[in-house]
């Protein structure tokens, strides 16, 4: 019974502490210190067409457009940085970025945005949110669309 409780005890603190990119810190505080050869994991947080909108507007939040050429040229965000997730050279093209710069990242509908926030991770972008739903999301919103 004693071994059921310690067993139980060591499985509650492996479910408290966690896995994924916070395990690889190591450290003792309230600032973890990163493992060698480790980055920073970007704060993402996700929004919806509105809440996009005011990050763009009031925290002054770069989008990064991750559609094709074509899909862009028919309608994007104001402003909008278009790097083709499914294009040769994609990742060098985004760590040629300001890594400090606040990004808001979408596709068409949330499936090449979401993949994108892994390579924003590996190279250690800061502040990324994720457009739910995508561009689709923020014109069934009725929000500005410039072509």
């Amino acid at each position: 019974m004693k071994m059921l409780g310690i067993a139980l005890g060591c499985l509650g603190g492996l479910l408290v502490c966690g896995c994924g990119p916070a395990a690889s810190r190591v450290g003792v505080g309230s600032e973890p210190v990163l493992a060698a050869g480790t980055a920073p994991a970007p704060q993402v947080v996700h929004v919806d067409a509105v809440g996009a909108q005011r990050l763009i507007r009031e925290q002054q939040y770069a989008v990064l457009d991750v559609r094709t050429p074509a899909e862009y040229r028919a309608g994007h965000i104001s402003g909008a940085k278009n790097l083709d997730f499914n294009a040769a050279g994609f990742e060098e093209r985004l760590a040629e970025l300001d890594r400090n710069q606040a990004y808001l990242v979408h596709c068409a509908s949330g499936g090449r945005s979401t993949k994108s926030l892994a390579v924003l991770r590996k190279l250690g972008f800061k502040s990324v949110a994720h457009l739910d739903g995508g561009f689709r999301a923020w014109e069934k919103a009725g929000q500005p669309v410039e072509k």
